[in-house]
């Protein structure tokens, strides 16, 4: 949000965003952009104006668990064993995504390029950060050459939304999160 807004757009933005992430919790990415408006005491062209697409609202409702992520990763990369290293953010971005409902629907790719203003902004820090403690992996040897950063996210973001309705979800997810590590092995 621009801070050259005037100041009751501020005020709508951060109403917005505080009723968004309330709505998301408990509804998860398909929480109604109407419930939120009306919640929020706002018209939903407001809603609209600050948050473009769902997917722009998912993404501000997700921005402090993708920097806690990102920070985690600049954190883990300098540590000895590399692929532990990797494998324990690995699981963390497993864990944030089945407790953050939305989390994982706002890193999914939708198969429209977007234009460069509303670019997946989750995706790109987390691939941002991520990529050195990748690179270390695989300069280890403990990590195919081929995989990328991408890839490992889209992982687990098909994890996450396959095992979104199963009455364990964590639990499922993470047995299939380790399920896959083994086939990351060189």
């Amino acid at each position: 949000m621009p801070e050259r807004q005037r100041a009751d757009a501020r005020r709508n933005y951060a109403q917005i965003l505080a009723v968004a992430e309330a709505e998301v919790a408990r509804h998860g990415a398909a929480a109604s952009l109407e419930q939120i408006a009306r919640t929020a005491a706002v018209g939903s062209a407001t809603v609209r104006r600050h948050f473009p697409t769902r997917r722009a609202l998912l993404e501000a409702v997700s921005r402090g668990r993708i920097e806690a992520l990102s920070d985690r990763a600049r954190e883990l990369t300098g540590r000895e064993d590399s692929r532990d290293a990797l494998l324990e953010w690995l699981g963390e971005v497993v864990a944030y995504s089945v407790s953050a409902r939305g989390l994982a629907a706002a890193l999914t790719y939708d198969g429209v390029e977007p234009p460069s203003v509303h670019q997946n902004s989750c995706s790109a820090a987390l691939e941002e950060a991520a990529e050195p403690l990748l690179r270390r992996t695989i300069q280890d040897g403990a990590v195919t050459p081929d995989v990328t950063v991408a890839d490992l996210i889209t992982l687990i973001v098909g994890i996450v939304l396959a095992t979104e309705h199963h009455p364990d979800h964590a639990t499922r997810a993470d047995r299939l999160f380790r399920l896959a590590v083994a086939g990351l092995s060189p």
